[in-house]
């Protein structure tokens, strides 16, 4: 049984196709293929249910682009990745038979260097030297949701000084739904275990519906623990969560994690599936999932973090989601989005800053669940450039599928994870 403790809530001034859980379900998805289009029944290409089939669920009218949308500082036109780009850089399975793995962290110092790896199904085990520890390092499988494919445990962070204090942090879907962020404290000694009698409750927030639960935790730049929820599930936005400050559902939370002080510092997100914090800038990036039409990537400065309204649901990408005649203002506009012949929900990544590739240092790589799409740019100062399609260069057969995540390891080095059970690497050697 969890301690409970209570959150304060600080309100800031006034001043997609699916989501992850509708896309996890096998069903007919249409992509765009060479000379036209193919209709397949792929079960590792889904397309999610029409708004209709959702309990609560809203289909507004389509509108087309906006002439008053928020526009990004460049228009970021997608190319094949260049040759000398791409020469001499692979991608490596490393590991296999994990039970739909959706994260891969860290701990600063750690003399064994090894990389604790989040399955949705309620187990953190370690990876050291390539072997997986058959014990967790937690095992909270018996305290999850599992009713739906967004539920279950869904993300890990380690206190920036985990080495002193031992605490680090989960989140969670709980037995009724309900999001959850829990801080517990591992033992001293080796091999490394949580006591689970540790556990505090930092955040609990109901669901209304079960799809649309975020799950990623950051530690940012100043020392506070990011938080990404959806807008509360179904479709459409049928609270209208998204834009209401005094709801935390379709917002970017800051946890305090000393004082248990909850901050809204960002808002207007739909979904954001995986998010990222540039380890050399500070910079936040966060891929949110779309609608039925539209997937986008956002990124902000880091001196600029907090006060984001990234517009849904009044839009969804750089389009007028409800109203033709939406207003732009006060919405920060996405950096890029792609369409659903493209893809149908889009997974965040994370910017290369190891040394085994030196050609990718600041590159964003990001990918898309249902199609397993393997795209880049460069972001600076509000500029985006050199947005790279790598697929036939790194996934000429097209095995990747069910791309649920990106992640760095102690030397910046990338991996790609697949709820199939994989991850990859980037390494050097001939693609």
């Amino acid at each position: 049984m969890l301690p409970a403790v209570a959150a304060v809530l600080v309100l800031p001034s006034p001043a997609v196709c699916a989501s992850l859980c509708d896309v996890l379900f096998a069903r007919r998805y249409v992509v765009a293929l060479g000379l036209g289009l193919l209709a397949c029944d792929n079960p590792k290409l889904a397309r999610p249910p029409s708004s209709s089939s959702q309990a609560g669920a809203e289909t507004p009218g389509a509108a087309a682009p906006n002439t008053a949308a928020p526009k990004p500082a460049d228009s970021g036109a997608l190319h094949e990745v260049p040759a000398a780009q791409a020469a001499g850089i692979r991608l490596e399975r490393v590991h296999r038979k994990l039970s739909k793995p959706l994260g891969l962290e860290f701990f600063a110092g750690d003399p064994h260097k090894r990389l604790f790896v989040v399955e949705q199904t309620g187990t953190i085990r370690a990876i050291e030297d390539g072997v997986i520890d058959s014990v967790p390092l937690l095992d909270i499988s018996k305290e999850i949701s599992r009713e739906h494919s967004e539920q279950g445990l869904l993300g890990l962070a380690f206190h920036p000084d985990f080495q002193g204090n031992r605490r680090l942090f989960v989140n969670f879907t709980d037995r009724e739904g309900a999001t959850r962020v829990v801080e517990y404290r591992a033992a001293d000694a080796e091999p490394l275990r949580v006591d689970k009698s540790s556990a505090k409750l930092l955040l609990r927030i109901d669901q209304p519906w079960r799809n649309h639960n975020g799950g990623n935790l950051e530690f940012g730049p100043d020392g506070g623990l990011y938080v990404g929820t959806g807008d509360g599930g179904a479709a459409a936005d049928p609270k209208r969560a998204a834009q209401n400050m005094s709801n935390m559902l379709g917002k970017m939370l800051r946890i305090e994690v000393d004082s248990g002080t909850v901050k809204v510092v960002q808002s207007g997100l739909r979904n954001p599936w995986r998010y990222s914090f540039d380890s050399k800038t500070g910079d936040l990036y966060i891929a949110d999932v779309g609608q039925d039409k539209w997937e986008e990537v956002d990124v902000v400065a880091s001196k600029d973090i907090e006060g984001a309204n990234f517009g849904w649901s009044t839009w969804e990408g750089l389009h007028c989601f409800r109203d033709k005649g939406c207003s732009a203002e006060g919405m920060r506009a996405p950096v890029l989005e792609y369409d659903h012949q493209t893809g149908c929900s889009v997974t965040g990544g994370e910017v290369y800053r190891g040394k085994a590739l030196p050609s990718l240092d600041g590159i964003y790589f990001y990918s898309d669940f249902c199609t397993a799409i393997v795209r880049s740019f460069r972001w600076s100062e509000g500029v985006l450039s050199d947005h790279w399609d790598w697929k036939q260069s790194l996934d000429p057969e097209f095995r990747l599928s069910n791309v649920s995540a990106f992640a760095s390891d102690q030397e910046g080095e990338l991996y790609l994870l697949s709820t199939d059970g994989l991850i990859y690497k980037l390494v050097p050697g001939t693609p």
